[in-house]
C-alpha cells in the first residue's frame, strides 16, 4: 500500500468526525455549540479532499452530505448563540 498526502489528510479527516462524534456521545462535547458542527464540517473537507486522489462516488456523496449537515448545524449553533 502506498499512501500519499491525500491520504495522510483524509486520514486527519476521518479522526476528526469519528473523534467529535465520539465525544458527543459519551458527554464530553457539547452538540448545540459551534465548535461541534465546525470540526465535523473540517473532516468531512478533508475527506472529500483525500477523494481527489481515489475517487469513490458512494463516499463523495456522504461526505456532501455531511457538510451539508454540518453547515445547517453550525447556522444553527451561532443562530442561538445570537439569541442568548
Amino acid at each position: 500500500m502506498n499512501l500519499t498526502l491525500p491520504d495522510f489528510v483524509g486520514f486527519a479527516g476521518v479522526t476528526l468526525v469519528v473523534g467529535t462524534y465520539f465525544l458527543s456521545q459519551v458527554g464530553r462535547m457539547d452538540v448545540r455549540r459551534p465548535l461541534y458542527p465546525a470540526l465535523n464540517g473540517l473532516g468531512a473537507l478533508l475527506i472529500l479532499y483525500s477523494l481527489s486522489n481515489t475517487f469513490n462516488a458512494a463516499s463523495f456523496l456522504i461526505e456532501m452530505f455531511w457538510l451539508l449537515i454540518s453547515v445547517i448545524g453550525l447556522i444553527r449553533a451561532f443562530w442561538l448563540k445570537s439569541k442568548e
